[in-house]
């Protein structure tokens, strides 16, 4: 089973770094690997800041330039990725489903500081990759929790939040997750 268009959410005992308490979109998933973006975990850049640096004459409104970018894995940390609601228009951009679509071209850049950009939108820095046959592992090491990704949790659930949203969208609280687990 491939779980394109799902969240992996860290199992508590998850102590990777890059990963622990992570949240993933899970943007690909096949026989061949998987792909996602950690969409929780901020790093110490705003959009603002970002948009200084790469397009200085970009137009910027207030509220926009102070949106808290995302380390959203260690692969590839130059490259930047945008996952947003679909919105046509930009060179790189690729429809996921109905709810999300993820932008990788820089024309993007001269308008996601503004209201001609995305309404709604993640801007990650990097992106977590696994090989054939990895994530399949990690899963049945119960290492992640899956489930169907939503706009509301991705995109309407405060950033320091979205792990306990995520695990709470499961039916159960973060405190009744436990580290071990049987096999049967």
């Amino acid at each position: 089973m491939y779980f394109e268009n799902h969240l992996l959410v860290a199992m508590p005992d998850l102590q990777d770094p890059n990963f622990k308490r992570s949240v993933i979109y899970l943007c690909e998933h096949n026989a061949e690997g998987a792909m996602g973006l950690v969409i929780n975990a901020p790093i110490e850049m705003t959009l603002g800041e970002m948009l200084n640096q790469a397009v200085p004459d970009a137009e910027v409104i207030p509220e926009r330039a102070k949106q808290i970018l995302i380390k959203g894995g260690p692969v590839n940390p130059d490259r930047g990725f945008i996952l947003h609601k679909p919105q046509l228009g930009w060179e790189g951009s690729i429809q996921l489903n109905d709810d999300f679509m993820i932008t990788t071209s820089k024309d993007i850049l001269n308008v996601i500081g503004n209201e001609a950009g995305p309404a709604q939108q993640i801007v990650a820095l990097g992106y977590a990759g696994w090989t054939e046959g990895q994530l399949e592992a990690e899963l049945a090491e119960n290492t992640w929790l899956t489930i169907p990704a939503s706009s509301e949790l991705v995109f309407g659930t405060p950033l320091h939040r979205r792990w306990e949203a995520a695990v709470q969208a499961l039916g159960i609280e973060p405190w009744q997750l436990t580290s071990s687990s049987g096999h049967a």
